[in-house]
């Protein structure tokens, strides 16, 4: 029996859980992080991303200072590994010197897509392709992975071609993006 929060899959649900969580980072997260020394802070829905420098922040620390912040929440953590770390639909790895982005897809996720999977299906998987700059072999493996998933669902592969956006409309697409510019602030 659930004594206090929302009901899972409650319409309002989201909407609610926003307000909240935007609250906590108005009242609570930020001095939080501030106390703490963080260096960079990301928030998308419930998924945090938390950068710090290992010498002046004790990660554990602010782990247990946002949980007895909010003792109806329970924060978990997980650390990077071998200085990869997951989040959302992508890896972050970091080396000496740089920062480097790729595709990421739970394993759970791998092979699954939704029950008759369609050209819309197979547009959101391949999409990730255009939107991030990766290298050929990762857009390589990222196509095989798709196409496994299709013949997992004993559909056609044939469909990733369709799925693939017209060379001309892209490059018109480019040219028009090129003029405009965006800033978020």
């Amino acid at each position: 029996m659930q004594d206090y929060g929302l009901a899972m899959g409650a319409p309002t649900l989201s909407i609610f859980s926003e307000i909240y969580l935007q609250y906590l980072e108005n009242t609570t997260i930020f001095h939080i992080l501030t106390k703490h020394h963080i260096l960079v802070y990301f928030r998308y829905v419930d998924d945090n991303l938390v950068v710090y420098q290992n010498n002046t922040t004790n990660i554990h620390k602010v782990l247990n200072t946002f949980n007895n912040s909010t003792p109806t929440m329970h924060f978990t953590m997980e650390e990077a590994f071998e200085n990869k770390t997951n989040f959302l639909d992508t890896t972050i790895s970091k080396d000496s010197n740089n920062i480097q982005f790729s595709l990421y897809r739970k394993l759970t996720a791998i092979h699954k897509t939704p029950a008759e999977p369609n050209l819309a299906s197979v547009r959101y998987l391949t999409k990730h392709l255009s939107i991030y700059r990766v290298n050929n072999i990762e857009k390589e493996i990222k196509i095989n992975t798709i196409k496994q998933i299709l013949r997992n669902n004993k559909c056609v592969t044939a469909i990733l071609n369709k799925s693939q956006p017209n060379k001309k409309n892209e490059t018109e697409q480019k040219k028009k993006n090129s003029q405009t510019r965006w800033v978020k602030i």
